[in-house]
């Protein structure tokens, strides 16, 4: 049983929730997304030592939003599992073209995302807009699904290089599953971190917010990376040697 420890996509579908965060269509909306699912002022936020049941209100409703965009993403990698599992079963020798296929769509999500070139059908601004938000938790977590299934022109060519990840190297319903949480995670913990640490981020946005650009590209860079290894079958050799690296028992 591989070590989760060692097994590169999980930490590469980590690592790509992260970079999300930072896109130019997520990282500048922030304040505007946790004020909105809070309900708290901007002034209440911002103070450099907020009141504990304001932490706690931002704790709670950032929890409750980043499950919501989580089900559907976990919700997505489920249906790539079931893709790849299906393919797998009635077509095993044809598994390597469905890695290839994969590691292309990666590659030119890559270019996509660096601004080498971009691709019209990626370009398109399909966010869902909810004018008045749902009262309580349960609002909260619908604005998360809404996250999930209309913030395409950033998240997306990044979602999309996972889900194709997913479908080309995981084998089962449950490791894409996985695979998408940790792409979840990798997403959601900067933002709840971000809310409870409200004055410190928006310290740390102004400061960061000229090289968003250069983020974008370094993201594209890495997904260009990603598309070669899979494209080349390179994702198990490199398994393997971080599990000689990282030993660990079953």
């Amino acid at each position: 049983m591989t070590f989760f420890g060692s097994d590169l996509t999980f930490w590469i579908a980590f690592s790509a929730g992260f970079l999300s965060f930072f896109s130019p269509c997520v990282l500048p909306l922030i304040p505007s997304y946790i004020t909105y699912i809070t309900g708290l002022s901007f002034g209440q936020l911002q103070e450099a030592h907020p009141a504990r049941k304001v932490r706690l209100t931002v704790l709670i409703h950032s929890v409750t939003f980043v499950l919501g965009f989580s089900a559907v993403f976990i919700g997505m990698g489920a249906l790539a599992g079931v893709a790849s599992s299906t393919f797998q079963t009635v077509m095993k020798d044809g598994l390597v073209w469905l890695q290839r296929a994969g590691g292309l769509l990666i590659f030119l999500f890559g270019i996509h995302m660096s601004g080498v070139f971009h691709f019209g059908v990626l370009m398109g601004d399909k966010r869902v807009q909810i004018q008045n938000k749902p009262g309580g938790l349960a609002g909260t977590f619908l604005i998360g699904i809404a996250f999930a299934a209309g913030w395409t022109p950033c998240i997306g060519p990044i979602l999309g290089a996972i889900l194709a990840m997913a479908a080309g190297t995981s084998g089962s319903t449950a490791k894409s599953m996985l695979l998408l949480g940790c792409y979840a995670a990798g997403l959601g913990i900067p933002f709840i971190v971000s809310g409870l640490l409200f004055h410190s981020f928006l310290d740390f946005f102004k400061r960061f917010k000229s090289h968003i650009r250069k983020m974008e590209f370094f993201t594209g860079f890495l997904l260009m990376g990603v598309g070669i290894l899979l494209f080349f079958g390179l994702f198990n050799d490199l398994t393997t040697f971080l599990y000689r690296l990282l030993p660990a028992g079953d």
